[in-house]
């Protein structure tokens, strides 16, 4: 199964990769990965990534789908994949097609942006240990303090309000035109698009999309 996985921020992509990647046994592929791992390589294609990166710009598209195509030749993608993240822009997808490199589905994950907004804003972090919790979801048993230590509960500044309406813009502002990118090559290719509806809880949202890709 070969697939392409996005959504908004909170939408629990992360939480269905790995649905998805243990139950049609493909590995997770993530351009950041990708990046971090050419980098720890030290091949001459890791070096040219560093040298980008540490002046401060983004890697090029066409570095990205280099990376892509040599992480595709390994062993373990005979079997599929499960791209995260990526293509993020109308070019990295049109270099994708162009390299030959053909998908079974592309899934989107709907999430309303106020829902986005409520589950990330909502966040409340224990530093130390990483521990999370919810205001709403799964509150700790005294507001903003730490269940096990005492200590005191912070918001990270990504899941502030303003912060996340601002990532859900840019998102969607990327998102839009992948979208119809995507529907445009289902009606082409073998290619197929599905949307499911991220706004249920994790196994309900489980469910529709193996319903999706198995029974559709």
């Amino acid at each position: 199964m070969k697939l392409i996985l996005f959504g908004p921020p909170g939408a629990g992509k992360g939480t269905q990769a790995a649905f998805l990647c243990k139950r049609y046994d493909i590995p997770h592929i993530s351009t950041g990965e990708l990046l971090r791992a050419a980098i720890a390589a030290a091949t001459p294609l890791g070096a040219r990534v560093r040298t980008i990166m540490d002046a401060g710009q983004l890697v090029d598209d066409a570095t990205v789908i280099e990376l892509v195509r040599a992480r595709l030749e390994d062993d373990d993608c005979r079997r599929g994949f499960l791209f995260d993240g990526f293509p993020r822009n109308i070019p990295q997808a049109q270099a994708l097609v162009e390299a030959e490199v053909a998908v079974d589905w592309v899934l989107e994950i709907q999430v309303p942006d106020d829902h986005v907004v409520d589950r990330i804003s909502g966040r409340r972090v224990h530093p130390a240990s990483g521990r999370i919790y919810h205001v709403r979801y799964d509150p700790p048993k005294q507001p903003d303090v730490d269940d096990a230590t005492g200590e005191a509960l912070v918001q990270r500044p990504d899941d502030q309000e303003d912060t996340v309406r601002d990532r859900l813009r840019v998102y969607h502002e990327q998102t839009g035109p992948l979208a119809r990118f995507y529907r445009q090559l289902a009606e082409e290719t073998a290619t197929r698009y599905g949307v499911v509806d991220g706004g249920n809880d994790v196994a309900a949202v489980q469910k529709a999309i193996a319903d999706l890709l198995e029974h559709s």
